[in-house]
């Protein structure tokens, strides 16, 4: 039966990892398992199964993070769930010459990977892995199908970010190697529907691009069953713990900086306070939290108005059982049409309204045509007052908003079932 290598550019510990890879890879071993699903694409289920997963990452700070023992163990417990972990360090410094030897030293063990096991696909995560993947097909006596997992418009991040200068060689190159693995590879992932709009015209009507590769949009889902204890008890446990029992409470979960409107989000946040003392602000952020406290303070925020603390994935749903509204701004740059927030899913999931700015992915779409949310006019203090006006307003959203997550990302029915799809389909061509 079919097998797969997943290739990673990151650590088997990052929480994208954990809350995206490792679940779409479970839902990927299920491939075939549906006997109607696959009878409708005309091959049988159990010879189209995938038996085996394998994904290969990159460890940062690999002696320091990782003894023989932690190794062993993250690999029986991968290998109890069908997934076979390969590993080899990242490096980062200096930057281009630092990737220039990852994706040498990652070709050199994907090829030795696939003399041992004869894969079937080869599934890469962004540019950079499925550059690997195509040059080991290149030189390999078997050639399995490319799945390129394009997720975002990478080269356009980099610019947008100012990591590298518009038009400038490091954009160019980029954008030729991108032009190459879209030639090669056999099947494709988009995050939204402006993405799929943009790189495959008429693809949403086929399923197909023009060469007949299938194409599938899959956003970043959660597992709603992890968001299910988000209810009544929940909050009323940690409201009572911070204190905020009778509070209307506006939520953010994730960075500063960056691509993340910070000056916005606190220029929100103010206007919230403003408009209603009553008003308390949570934050969960892994970084900064020191520096995303004093920008409150000097907002005028006491230190009762806010709490800012770092959780983990685990315990995101727990805190989000405690909010009334969540936030979510980001610069909308033309990359930023490939995007989709994990956190707009986590939000809708635990029930709460969000809002947002215009221009990110299908954030707009989803937000407006289920009313789950309120889009800013602009980042004054009018727009503000007026969205949070309107949010409150929202009838209904609580049931509403858990509908629209298990609509739209859910990770079995939406991710996992499109990830299914595009396999099948891939193996059925074979």
């Amino acid at each position: 039966m079919p097998k797969t290598l997943y290739v990673c550019y990151f650590g088997i510990k990052e929480p994208l990892v954990q809350t995206q890879v490792l679940p779409y890879l479970r839902e990927i071993l299920k491939a075939g398992a549906d006997k109607e699903d696959s009878g409708n694409l005309g091959f049988d289920s159990q010879t189209s199964r995938i038996s085996r997963v394998a994904i290969l990452t990159f460890e940062p700070d690999f002696k320091k993070q990782w003894t023989p023992e932690k190794l062993a163990e993250e690999k029986a417990s991968l290998a109890a769930e069908g997934i076979d972990w390969y590993y080899t360090g990242y490096h980062k410094w200096p930057s281009v010459p630092a990737t220039f030897f990852d994706i040498l030293n990652g070709a050199r063990i994907v090829w030795r990977l696939q003399r041992r096991n004869d894969f079937d696909i080869f599934h890469g995560r962004v540019h950079l892995a499925t550059l690997i993947a195509v040059l080991v097909r290149k030189f390999s006596k078997t050639k399995p199908k490319i799945l390129f997992d394009i997720r975002g418009f990478f080269p356009e991040e980099y610019t947008d970010a100012g990591v590298w200068p518009e038009g400038g060689w490091l954009y160019r190159s980029a954008k030729r190697v991108e032009r190459w693995l879209m030639r090669e590879a056999d099947g494709f992932v988009v995050l939204t529907e402006k993405a799929r709009d943009i790189l495959f015209p008429g693809s949403a009507e086929t399923g197909l691009d023009e060469k007949g590769r299938p194409v599938e949009v899959i956003p970043c889902c959660v597992d709603l069953e992890r968001f299910a204890e988000a209810g009544p008890d929940a909050r009323t446990a940690i409201r009572s713990e911070l204190g905020i029992t009778e509070r209307m409470v506006l939520t953010y979960v994730g960075s500063f900086g960056g691509w993340y409107l910070t000056d916005e989000m606190i220029d929100l946040f103010a206007a919230a306070r403003e408009r209603d003392p009553n008003y308390f602000v949570l934050i969960l952020t892994q970084r900064d939290r020191e520096k995303v406290a004093g920008l409150l303070a000097s907002r005028g925020f006491n230190k009762d108005d806010f709490f800012v603390v770092s959780v983990l994935p685990a315990e995101v749903p727990r805190y989000l059982a405690a909010s009334d509204v969540a936030v979510s701004l980001i610069k909308a740059y033309y990359s930023k049409q490939s995007s989709s927030p994990t956190k707009l899913a986590e939000y809708l999931a635990c029930g709460l309204p969000v809002i947002a700015n215009r221009g990110v992915g299908d954030v707009d779409k989803v937000l407006e045509q289920n009313g789950v949310g309120v889009l800013l006019r602009d980042f004054s203090k009018e727009s503000y007052r007026a969205a949070l006006k309107e949010v409150e307003e929202l009838g209904g959203f609580g049931q509403r908003c858990r509908e629209t997550a298990s609509r739209e990302f859910d990770l079995v029915t939406v991710g996992g079932e499109r990830y299914r799809r595009i396999y099948r389909n891939l193996i059925g061509n074979g």
